[in-house]
């Protein structure tokens, strides 16, 4: 499992990360409705956020998957908002979301980063997948919505 290519995710890939999410998320076990449009106007919304870092990641010139966010000023110094890790469906189950998240961890230190925020669906495999990659529930945050529709 040689992780090759480590590349910034750039407006030049940005159609291969729409296309990787729209696969990765319309289909178990997220079984969300993404059209092109729709994934590729977030996706590009996303890269254009301020303080924007992202990675895609290729073996062997196969897209592996790609790892997105934007860092926010807090009293602490930079904290990191993940938005979105993607993996390739074939690719899912083998370590390699956690290769690429021990990678932006390892860019995000080097970039005096203090810590790294994400949200996630809760007892799913997503949240499996951080908790066994050392992340922790937050107990002092909780997530509030309200719906207009």
């Amino acid at each position: 499992m040689n992780m090759t290519k480590m590349i910034p995710l750039t407006s030049e890939n940005l159609e291969l990360c729409t296309e990787l999410y729209m696969n990765v998320f319309n289909r178990e076990p997220w079984n969300e409705r993404w059209t092109y449009e729709t994934a590729k106007e977030r996706l590009s919304d996303l890269l254009h956020t301020p303080k924007f870092l992202g990675f895609l990641f290729h073996i062997d010139h196969k897209p592996v998957g790609f790892i997105a966010g934007n860092s926010k000023v807090s009293d602490q110094g930079l904290t990191y908002y993940l938005a979105e890790l993607c993996v390739n469906n074939q690719m899912q189950g083998k370590g390699h979301g956690s290769k690429m998240l021990r990678a932006l961890e390892a860019e995000l230190q080097k970039r005096e980063i203090k810590s790294l925020y994400l949200l996630t669906a809760n007892d799913g495999r997503a949240e499996a997948f951080y908790l066994k990659n050392d992340y922790v529930v937050n107990e002092d945050r909780v997530v509030m919505k309200k719906n207009f529709f």
